[in-house]
């Protein structure tokens, strides 16, 4: 008992956490939002059913010549906004698979059905943003979600042109699974978003030190060219063998020139940016 109280008079003890991470360089990171599965940004629809039509009736009811003489109260009975809502949902659905059906037909391939589902999943992300605590609704939006992207990747792997094909007519992204699952923490983040700072840094100091290099090219080469005519002609006054030819003098005057050429183009061309931002 005493040696315990000896060791906790004995001053307080520093302990360091290794399991987080702080950044140095005060860097904010914000949790990203939470987005629910059967929102349309993560169930992969990236087009809306269409609005319906106010004078819109029923199918059954489009060629009877009897409504087109019938009074307007009459009429508003036969339309589809004053129907059931089941009623539009399979109007939709009815109009989807027109666009994908291989024959008149056809409502049982895989096309159909992925059209069929589609058209009702787009109607109950309607009925959930007028009704998000529609728990019912939510399960069967969730469910229907999770058989449109079996049937997905079923088609993805045994028809992938088809597949690419029924994508662009019903406006879908597909989205497998990660392969890897991990949650996203502030740590993980923050090593990222350090490491990306890191990587800018670098680019930005060995842009600056490229251009500083540029900057003292044309001084360099001047004084080049001038320690060589200089040692060429001592050299020949000096009756010793010549080791500067002037090709190379020429090669440096060239080289000289056309440095001098893009330094005033670059110049030009700073200066026409600088005057469009002033005007706008």
């Amino acid at each position: 008992m005493n040696k315990l109280l000896n060791i906790a008079q004995a001053g307080q003890r520093q302990f360091v956490r290794e399991y987080a991470f702080k950044s140095e360089l005060k860097i904010k990171w914000v949790r990203p939002e939470k987005i629910a599965c059967f929102k349309p940004e993560k169930s992969g629809d990236l087009a809306k059913l269409p609005p319906l039509k106010a004078d819109e009736l029923l199918p059954e009811f489009r060629d009877c010549k009897e409504l087109e003489k019938a009074d307007e109260t009459v009429k508003s009975l036969f339309k589809l906004s004053n129907n059931a809502s089941y009623l539009t949902t399979k109007f939709y659905r009815d109009e989807m698979v027109k666009e994908v059906q291989r024959h008149a037909q056809d409502f049982g391939s895989m096309e159909a059905k992925l059209a069929k589902m589609t058209a009702v999943i787009r109607r109950y992300q309607e009925h959930m943003d007028k009704h998000p605590r529609d728990k019912m609704i939510k399960v069967r939006l969730k469910e229907l979600i999770d058989k449109r992207k079996k049937f997905l990747k079923y088609l993805r792997r045994w028809d992938y042109p088809r597949f690419e094909w029924i994508l662009e007519k019903l406006d879908l992204v597909y989205k497998p699974p990660p392969a890897h699952f991990h949650w996203i923490t502030r740590k993980e983040s923050l090593q990222k978003l350090t490491d990306t700072y890191c990587e800018n840094l670098k680019e930005e100091r060995l842009e600056a030190y490229h251009k500083q290099l540029q900057a003292q090219q044309i001084p360099f080469l001047e004084e080049a060219i001038k320690k060589m005519q200089f040692v060429r002609q001592e050299q020949i006054s000096c009756d010793v063998p010549v080791t500067v030819t002037e090709e190379q003098i020429a090669d440096s005057k060239r080289q000289l020139e056309r440095l001098k050429e893009l330094q005033q183009a670059e110049a030009v061309a700073t200066s026409k940016k600088q005057n469009e931002d002033g005007l706008n």
